[in-house]
């Protein structure tokens, strides 16, 4: 028997109404965005840049005493008057001398530790990267005194190796902190698999790690050498003699307190800047991979 409760339909459930989908706002790509909001901002910038290269090269190549705004005719007896009369040959072989120099002795010793705090766990670990850290707010300013103590008590005064010493313990800290972070991106299990296959540390280092550091290298090598090529402070301390100094110590020297020869000057300038801009131009793939890399893990 079909009783009256049986019989009644259960309502139908209430089903809830969509909310309409919220609008996502459209980020125009780099097709949609107008040509002229990326290169007139783009022009402005190239123009103040631009602006000093040119007015340099105007007084290098123009005649003395000419008010011209072309260098025409172009004359180079400004680059033959700084580097015959005012010895400017000798300043740029004491500067390739000591960026090299410098170059190697950053580099072989940012390795070296690099790769011990990399790889190895001690007790004053964290100690001793807060201290490289902390170094880098000391100015080289604070560090003329106690240096030029140690090498006057070492008899290396108006020497080159002064100078290379100096950049290279300025230049340490810095370096050994990329190459460390570098190196830990490389992983850890190949060199464990050529210890398996019979390789000592020192073995597996130089052939599987060692080739996979080449763009950290490269960018800590390079920064060495163009910060040892433009520093001034270092080489004005510690080099008397004229035959030692090097180029940013030999730019000062074609400005007196009477006159300044600015034709001399500005030729001197381009001389020390080429081989930077040459450095950079072949290096600058390696060196932006290489600063990357070495920021990215820490």
């Amino acid at each position: 028997m079909i009783t009256k409760e049986a019989t009644e339909v259960a309502p139908a459930p209430v089903r809830e109404t969509p909310e309409p989908p919220r609008a996502v706002k459209h980020r125009p790509s780099w097709d949609e965005v107008p040509r002229w909001q990326i290169y007139t901002p783009l022009s402005i910038y190239l123009v103040f840049t631009l602006i000093p290269f040119y007015w340099i090269l105007l007084f290098a190549l123009r005649p003395a005493g000419s008010t011209s705004l072309v260098p025409w005719p172009i004359t180079f007896d400004h680059f033959k008057k700084v580097w015959t009369e005012r010895a400017f040959g000798t300043y740029f072989e004491n500067s390739v001398y000591v960026g090299l120099a410098t170059l190697v002795m950053t580099t072989l010793v940012a390795l070296a530790g690099g790769y011990a705090l990399a790889r190895f766990d001690f007790k004053v670990k964290n100690a001793f990267m807060l201290a490289l850290l902390c170094s880098q707010f000391v100015p080289g300013a604070l560090l003329l005194v106690p240096l030029f103590e140690i090498f006057a008590e070492l008899k290396m005064i108006n020497s080159l190796g002064s100078v290379i010493i100096a950049e290279t313990v300025f230049q340490l800290p810095l370096s050994m902190i990329l190459i460390s972070n570098f190196i830990k991106n490389v992983p850890y299990s190949l060199e464990e698999a050529a210890w398996v296959d019979g390789c000592n540390r020192m073995t597996a280092f130089r052939i599987v790690v060692l080739p996979l550091l080449r763009p950290g290298l490269i960018a800590v090598g390079s920064f060495a050498f163009v910060h040892s090529w433009n520093h001034f402070l270092f080489a004005l301390m510690f080099l008397n003699n004229q035959n030692k100094q090097t180029i940013p110590v030999g730019l000062n020297t074609l400005m007196s307190a009477d006159s300044v020869d600015l034709g001399a000057l500005a030729a001197g300038g381009i001389i020390a800047a080429v081989p930077v801009v040459i450095v950079f131009a072949f290096i600058q793939k390696w060196l932006i991979t290489g600063f990357s890399a070495g920021a990215v893990k820490g």
